[in-house]
């Protein structure tokens, strides 16, 4: 039986490379070795290279390509062959820097930033593969343990693809947040009026402006077809300006048939329809977090059974509920919130909540009454 590889991630300290480092060691149970500049006391980046038998790049992304070449012009032959992939996102140059050494070659890009929970189930994780023989039974036992969505292309459809995905849209919502931010009232002050398309682009928009700025630059210099599909952007919104302005009949037909019916037929029916499922469902979310009544639980022991004893709670004082949804907090942890109707009496909802958390059957995080 072969021995367990050993990992080594570039860029240990930084918040997909601590993801990754907890991911290897806990989901495969395999060793994993670090450096990042960040970290006073660990192996360079040579010594990885040559201990390590599979070797995660978790640079920024302006240096990845610099950085891989720089290991892979260093790199000498050895059997049997080490795996090298990155995690950044852009695919096509790092995974021609990787090519440039000796080694077996995979591109990756969760389509997420690290998330609390200990896999990628539910998102999306782009799969680019550069040279794969020997490894290859070892990337499927990976991509089975990351539980992710994946999607499958090469480098170059990748990063073309990446453009519109990431670099436009962030594009889109970093001007609109720049010009509501020159505007008053200031941003928060527009939530109480908030349509439900509004409180969506305004969490999108505070989810870029509170994350990793570097991450966020990076996407929008990472190459000319994202500067293409900006000058694009810039142009429409101008020619809707123009539209705007002149105001008449005339202008608001070419409005229909350029921004309306044009955009639709490029979606296309089915997309439409479920595209706007989505936003439904997402739109009944936002209403039933928006309701005021509420308590918020966390579960200790996730087995069986579990919500419908705290169910049974409720249910036994004749509490109506008429939402229950779950989710993590910023820890991770799975949590409840069960919303009420405003008819249900206070004292009731409270003798229950407190039941609950006095019994043991769950943890009482919030009341909101």
């Amino acid at each position: 039986m072969n021995p367990a590889p050993v990992v080594g991630i570039l860029g240990v300290a930084g918040a997909y490379g601590r993801w990754l480092e907890r991911f290897f060691r806990t989901r495969m149970g395999l060793s994993v070795l670090g450096f990042d500049p960040a970290l006073a006391d660990c192996p360079a980046p040579e010594h990885l290279a040559r201990a390590c038998d599979v070797l995660v790049f978790s640079v920024p992304i302006r240096h990845s390509a610099g950085i891989i070449r720089a290991l892979a012009r260093e790199m000498r032959p050895r059997q049997p062959p080490p795996l090298w992939l990155d995690v950044t996102s852009i695919k096509q140059a790092p995974i021609e820097a990787m090519l440039e050494a000796p080694v077996e070659v995979l591109g990756l890009h969760p389509m997420t930033a690290p998330p609390k929970s200990d896999t990628l189930k539910g998102r999306v994780l782009v799969v680019c593969e550069g040279r794969l023989d020997r490894w290859r039974g070892f990337v499927d036992r990976l991509l089975a343990a990351l539980e992710a969505q994946c999607v499958h292309c090469a480098p170059h459809e990748h990063d073309r693809i990446m453009a519109r995905v990431q670099g436009s849209t962030h594009a889109a919502l970093l001007t609109l947040a720049a010009v509501l931010g020159e505007e008053r009232p200031a941003p928060p002050a527009l939530m109480p009026f908030r349509t439900p398309v509004f409180e969506l682009v305004h969490a999108c928009m505070a989810r870029l402006l509170s994350g990793n700025p570097a991450i966020y630059e990076d996407i929008q210099f990472s190459g000319a077809e994202t500067a293409r599909l900006l000058r694009r952007l810039a142009a429409r919104t101008a020619e809707l300006a123009a539209m705007v302005d002149q105001g008449d009949e005339a202008a608001r037909q070419r409005f229909r048939q350029r921004f309306l019916d044009a955009s639709a037929r490029a979606f296309g029916e089915p997309g439409l329809a479920e595209a706007h499922a989505s936003f439904e469902r997402l739109a009944w979310l936002l209403a039933d977090l928006a309701e005021p009544r509420c308590v918020i639980l966390h579960l200790p022991h996730d087995r069986p059974g579990a919500l419908r004893r705290v169910l049974a709670e409720f249910e036994r004082d004749g509490i109506d509920i008429e939402s229950i949804h779950s989710s993590r907090d910023l820890l991770g942890e799975v949590q409840f919130r069960i919303g009420f109707s405003r008819q249900q009496p206070d004292p009731a909802v409270r003798e229950a909540a407190t039941r609950i958390h006095r019994l043991g059957l769950a943890v009482l995080r919030e009341l909101h009454l």
